[in-house]
């Protein structure tokens, strides 16, 4: 009976494993990751932070109700950046501009108070 138990959780382990998906480019042309039961894209010009929310299936989900926070490494130097609402997308500014892909992390709180984060190497 042990031996079926484990077969069994390994078997659902090696599952999920096989449905999480690399970082990859996104339609903004950010890096998207999944982060729980959301994606999202990391997409950094200038001072311009914006972070993009969609669901499993990739459908874009709109920020309202979400609030979160970024950690962009800038000049490697990491910056807090204050994430809120701003059109179909959450919005801060950096101190200092930065371009192209970035590295860093952002935490979501969503509409329910869940939270998901998102590492982006």
């Amino acid at each position: 009976m042990t031996i079926r138990l484990t077969a069994v959780a390994v078997a659902l382990l090696a599952a999920g494993a096989a449905h999480a998906h690399e970082p990859r480019k996104g339609p903004n042309g950010g890096t998207l990751v999944d982060a729980g039961a959301h994606h999202v894209e990391l997409v950094a010009s200038g001072t311009d932070v914006k972070v993009f929310v969609s669901d499993a299936s990739d459908a874009p989900v709109a920020p309202d109700g979400f609030k979160g926070t970024a950690v962009v490494l800038v000049g490697g130097k990491p910056t807090r950046v204050t994430l809120a609402p701003a059109g179909g997308f959450l919005s801060g500014t950096l101190a200092a501009p930065t371009e192209g892909p970035v590295k860093g992390a952002v935490q979501l709180t969503g509409p329910d108070g869940k939270t998901s984060q998102a590492k982006f190497d």
